[in-house]
């Protein structure tokens, strides 16, 4: 019996608030609404790291970034992690990645692999960056996409402001790099379903191998440019801006403008932690015009809906070609953005979630999953991996670790820890012990989670205010790449998220005997009266029992996943039981 295809599409830092479909500041995507009126759309889904590298190497694997040691941008997918297009192929799936790469140094996987990023097609300038095409060539011609990049390659040389920059343009529409990986998507689609296998094992005629396709949209990151005709569909003074907060970002937390604050009716409000203040110190607009801001979202708004125009236009392939309903398809995005929130834009190893909440949609049109479900419970992208194994017939998480009899029937023997299949064409229950991710609810029967968490740095020093004190000014986007690296290495910031609260922590940053029922760099935030996250209320006296149930959520989820690797454990509980 053929298992159905795979189809994981992933947009670049687009955050949960950009789509009509989940806020109110959003815009119509009419084609993820599309896909969500037939799977299942998970309102309250969080990246396990508000980081491209982080993020992807996490969804592709199903573990934690302090588990793998992907933290970094710099650290992309170890030699020895077992991630899902190994273990697709070894499945006899055909396997592909279009677009956006930032997650695979080895391409051993990938029976197709086309590699464009924001600035257009790879030079080999960077970490994983491959400019070698693998099992098809690209069906634009590389001069005309090299083209129609020339102005995002050097936009942030002719940046509006320092915190601004952003571009319209008319170049042929189809060789922007949104279009360029949807029509390469398309043509892969078109010979996939003629027989091709793309000169793997120069097998052709196989019509029932499934694929396994991850379609990687580079947009909307920055740099900022949309074409023209996109851009006129939304006017910039009919952006809707996030609602904002005076003095946010003070010392003090801006307690001299909170009598005309709606919340916090009457306590205590926290300044936000110094991480926070040096990100805003480089990225706050205050200074620029609210009509560059708002041009600044307008063309975000464009690059979005270019991504939405090229999914739909994937699903109208996938169904001329009779392969939508075996195909699995989940859309998602690796991490959020700014983009006026806060009033910034970018990202930066805080814990908003303009950067941690992200858009999630499973569908599957054959299998027995709801159609048109809005799912409330909290979710982790972590969770896509062993999702779409289980909708396969690949895995069944439940019972793994469920009593000693189940273990000593599903257990693989020692030798097999490493291999990916097991004899009966299942993945080995090795291996899925290894997964941190658990089966997503509603798609699966798995139960709905409380919570979900996500984390940053890798345990190196502050980057203060004295250090930003040391760069060049005006401070600005070039400020943030300049103090990159150490950014990102900083602390070990830990957020855990509820339905009703976020509480966010670093252990590296506290200060003892303060008698404060949480630490000073400690952040809370009640997400039903402040769902913009506008004031830190921590330290107010009165949420002492919800820091402590959020603290003990964060050390269950830290004991549960402090092995890197699963120990090995006995098949019964003693030599002769």
């Amino acid at each position: 019996m053929k298992r159905p295809n795979v189809l994981f599409i992933m947009a670049d830092q687009l955050k949960w608030s950009a789509l009509q479909m989940y806020s109110e500041i959003g815009i119509p995507t009419p084609s993820l609404e599309r896909l969500a009126a037939h799977g299942v759309m998970y309102r309250n889904a969080v990246t396990p790291h508000p980081l491209c590298v982080p993020a992807r190497t996490s969804i592709m694997t199903g573990r934690y970034p302090h588990t793998t040691g992907c933290r970094r941008n710099e650290t992309l997918m170890p030699d020895d992690e077992t991630h899902a297009f190994q273990i697709w192929r070894d499945a006899g799936y055909t396997t592909g990645l279009i677009g956006k790469n930032h997650c695979f140094i080895d391409l051993d996987a990938f029976d197709v692999y086309s590699d464009i990023s924001h600035g257009g097609l790879p030079k080999g300038d960077y970490v994983g960056s491959q400019p070698q095409t693998k099992g098809m060539e690209w069906v634009r011609p590389i001069e005309a996409i090299n083209k129609a990049h020339e102005v995002r390659a050097r936009l942030n040389e002719n940046a509006q402001s320092p915190t601004i920059a952003y571009a319209v343009t008319d170049y042929p529409l189809e060789d922007y790099g949104s279009n360029v990986v949807t029509a390469q998507t398309e043509s892969f689609l078109e010979r996939q379903a003629a027989g091709d296998r793309f000169g793997r094992d120069e097998s052709v005629g196989l019509e029932d191998r499934p694929f396994a396709l991850w379609v990687s949209y580079p947009d909307p990151h920055e740099p900022r440019e949309a074409p023209r005709q996109y851009v006129d569909m939304f006017p910039s003074d009919e952006v809707a801006l996030p609602p904002m907060r005076r003095g946010e970002f003070d010392e003090d937390g801006g307690v001299k403008h909170l009598d005309d604050a709606p919340y916090p009716p009457s306590g205590r409000v926290s300044p936000a932690p110094e991480v926070n203040r040096v990100l805003y110190a480089m990225l706050g607009m205050d200074d620029d015009n609210e009509e560059d801001v708002r041009n600044l979202v307008s063309v975000h708004h464009a690059m979005t809906r270019l991504v939405d125009d090229g999914i739909g236009r994937i699903l109208d392939k996938l169904e001329e070609l009779g392969m939508l309903n075996d195909t699995i398809i989940v859309f998602t995005a690796d991490h959020g953005d700014f983009m006026a929130e806060h009033n910034m834009s970018v990202k930066g190893g805080v814990f908003y979630d303009c950067l941690t909440r992200v858009p999630l949609i499973v569908s599957f049109p054959k299998g027995d999953i709801p159609s048109g479900e809005i799912d409330e419970s909290m979710a982790n992208t972590l969770d896509i991996l062993p999702t779409i194994l289980e909708l396969q017939g690949l895995a069944r998480f439940e019972g793994i670790n469920d009593g000693w009899s189940g273990m000593a029937s599903n257990q693989s023997s020692n030798d097999d820890s490493t291999a990916t299949l097991r004899e009966d064409g299942k993945v080995k229950s090795e291996l899925l012990r290894r997964i941190q991710g658990k089966p997503l609810p509603t798609v699966t029967d798995a139960e709905p989670r409380i919570a979900a968490f996500s984390e940053y740095g890798a345990g190196g020093p502050p980057v203060t205010m004295s250090h930003l004190e040391e760069c060049e000014k005006p401070w600005g986007y070039k400020t943030l790449i300049e103090t990159l690296w150490g950014r990102e290495a900083q602390g070990r910031r830990k957020m855990v998220r509820t339905v009703k609260w976020k509480y966010v922590t670093d252990p590296m940053a506290r200060e003892a005997g303060t008698g404060e029922s949480a630490d000073p760099e400690d952040e809370l935030y009640d997400l039903v009266n402040d769902p913009w996250e506008l004031f830190n209320v921590a330290q107010d006296p009165k949420n002492a029992g919800v820091i402590s149930e959020m603290r003990r959520l964060l050390a269950e989820w830290m004991i549960e996943s402090e092995d890197s690797e699963p120990v090995a454990l006995p098949r019964t509980i003693g030599r002769s039981l």
